[in-house]
């Protein structure tokens, strides 16, 4: 594969490593991250949520969670996704402090609101290199069905990108054709490094 990607949710729990399992299992450069000041899990009510700092291995959180209420966490799919998370990577990481990892060259976002805070990120950051990156919203619900169908989608626009030599001359058809072929609006921004 000849691009990096970066997945990128509000806590780096749901829709970005579903994306991220995905897509390291087809052999793509993939990395993720949340945005959020915290990562948040649903608790016993919505007034209750789990909250946790960013680098909280995510074996931590599935023994705490399996301690507190272990058909409650199994019930509603947050063991299962926290065990697969596991087999990812070490722990969530936060968007805002992935720095040191280097620079990508296609981001997803998979909420609007997401998509504002890379890109103002992004904005905020030293451009010393003066390298464009793609930044894609692909629109996902915070479910556990929606994020597997948002990570076959963002496999299938990667593939779509992997495909053409230089994203920059492509991008417009590429986004219009999967647009097209799957009915769902994508926002897009090209900043720069």
């Amino acid at each position: 594969m000849k691009f990096r990607y970066a997945m990128v949710c509000s806590s780096n729990q749901n829709r970005s490593m579903e994306a991220h399992c995905l897509l390291k299992k087809q052999g793509f450069d993939v990395s993720s991250y949340g945005t959020g000041t915290h990562v948040k899990l649903p608790g016993p009510s919505l007034r209750e949520p789990n909250v946790y700092e960013f680098g909280t291995p995510y074996k931590h959180m599935f023994d705490d969670l399996r301690r507190k209420d272990p058909e409650l966490y199994k019930r509603n799919g947050i063991l299962p996704m926290l065990k697969r998370n596991l087999s990812v990577k070490l722990a969530p990481q936060r968007w805002q402090d992935n720095a040191a990892d280097g620079y990508f060259d296609i981001v997803f976002t998979f909420e609007e609101k997401v998509f504002d805070m890379v890109l103002e990120d992004l904005h905020n950051r030293d451009q010393v290199l003066l390298k464009s990156v793609l930044v894609i919203n692909l629109e996902v619900k915070d479910n556990h069905e929606e994020a597997a169908v948002g990570a076959r989608l963002a496999l299938d626009l990667c593939e779509q990108i992997e495909a053409v030599e230089s994203w920059e001359d492509s991008v417009d058809d590429i986004l219009i054709c999967f647009e097209n072929k799957h009915r769902r609006k994508l926002l897009y921004s090209i900043s720069f490094y």
